[in-house]
């Protein structure tokens, strides 16, 4: 059994179609079908229900699914990793969300550059799901975001979980008010969530505080970044929820009011690469440890 197998059976499984597969790898479809062929005989068993139309898996083809999309995954990983090992240059590539600029990245960078000049670093601003195939891409070495994920490649560690507010108008009713808000006091308003896509992102993650509180706003109003989203609250469109790391930009035409839902956190999850050992990287997880001990808002974890 080769990689190739692996892509040839993964091809199949996704399309369905033993012709699309063909046309997908660019090769013949009768190929093709010899290979899958005597992937089974070697197996032993049948990956694919004989006659189904489209093509179904077997149960031992699911499984053979799930882990060869596995083995797949650890070896683009392996392949981008050693590359970036290969480098003559020391470099640091972070993909981040905007609200994280907001905590204590800009501390951490500003930090590890000064003692670690050598290294290159550069910024890719990204949502967390894309964050997850950059890095197994390659095209980032870390990544800070805030929706959970699950990626057998990706290690992720929580390193801190923020308490989230609601962000209004000046001129707003609630604004009036300094006590911590109750979630319910919100349905009635126009409720600002951001990113709209791609998803799942930092929307969902509130829109699924409200649901699992029995919750729900009179009405969802969808933009595509925090700025747009704290723009038209300042505008009187409506409420929008941030994390408590935003209190560090203050703007004049905003209010903020802390939330006292005990579900209404949102985590700051940093993600690498399983397989990387990289020095740079252990520089930087120590440097996080320390900065966020030092902070008193220790609460680094590895993710589930």
């Amino acid at each position: 059994m080769e990689l190739r197998h692996l892509r040839y059976f993964v091809a199949v499984a996704e399309e369905k179609n033993f012709t699309r597969a063909a046309e997908r790898l660019c090769m013949a479809q009768p190929p093709l079908s010899r290979q899958l062929h005597q992937l089974e005989e070697e197996l032993g068993v049948l990956l694919f229900e004989p006659g189904s139309r489209p093509l179904r898996l077997t149960e031992a083809g699911a499984f053979f699914d799930v882990h060869a999309r596995s083995v797949l995954s650890a070896a683009a990983d392996l392949k981008s990793m050693t590359q970036r090992v290969g480098k003559k240059h020391r470099t640091l590539a972070i993909g981040f969300v905007a609200s994280t600029l907001y905590d204590l990245l800009p501390e951490l960078v500003r930090r590890f550059r000064a003692r670690y000049a050598e290294v290159e670093i550069t910024f890719h601003e990204m949502t967390t799901m894309t964050q997850l195939q950059a890095l197994k891409d390659g095209r980032i070495d870390v990544g800070f975001g805030r929706v959970e994920g699950d990626d057998p490649a990706i290690r992720r560690i929580v390193l801190s979980e923020e308490r989230l507010m609601a962000a209004m108008s000046k001129a707003h009713p609630l604004a009036a008010g300094t006590a911590p808000l109750m979630l319910r006091e919100l349905q009635p308003e126009t409720l600002i969530v951001y990113p709209n896509t791609p998803r799942p992102s930092f929307a969902d993650q509130v829109l699924a505080i409200f649901s699992q509180l029995g919750l729900q706003a009179r009405k969802v109003l969808e933009v595509g970044e925090l700025q747009i989203a704290l723009g038209l609250a300042a505008a009187g469109q409506g409420v929008t929820i941030v994390p408590d790391g935003l209190l560090t930009m203050r703007r004049d035409d905003i209010t903020y009011r802390p939330i006292a839902d005990r579900k209404a956190v949102s985590p700051v999850i940093f993600s690498v690469r399983r397989m990387d050992r990289s020095e740079e990287l252990q520089n930087m997880l120590a440097m996080i440890y320390a900065i966020y001990d030092a902070s008193g808002r220790a609460h680094v974890k590895e993710a589930l």
